[in-house]
């Protein structure tokens, strides 16, 4: 098992700060390698239609894994699954209400990806 899969929660904001195009510095080493196992989280359809619908619940506030089951077309487990991944990534917060968990995006760690792999020019 590699050092990033055995990563928790990723230091999203450490690459905002580190590795922000506007300052012109290249990604060192472990900003890559942090970048690159967010991105790994986010690869997977199933995960970005998560992220989406979660997005796009945003204004309501806390999005109940109950919600997402049916429009991803997937297990509750799986699903579940993907949004643990998410949360590892850093990418969302879980809340426990009563037998359910509601998450919400982490705004911070969706800029500092956008802010890493902008272009300076």
């Amino acid at each position: 098992m590699t050092a990033t899969r055995n990563r928790r929660a990723l230091p999203l904001t450490d690459l905002a700060s580190c590795c922000s195009p506007s300052t012109g510095q290249v990604l060192d080493q472990a900003a890559a390698e942090r970048l690159a196992a967010v991105l790994k989280a986010l690869a997977e359809p199933s995960r970005l239609r998560l992220v989406s619908l979660i997005a796009a619940n945003a204004p309501a506030g806390a999005t109940c894994v109950c919600d997402l089951i049916e429009p991803v077309g997937l297990s509750q487990p799986t699903v579940s699954h993907h949004l643990k991944v998410l949360t590892d990534a850093g990418l969302l917060q879980r809340e426990q209400r009563g037998k359910w968990a509601y998450y919400t995006l982490v705004p911070a760690a969706l800029a500092a990806i956008a802010t890493a792999i902008t272009p300076t020019g």
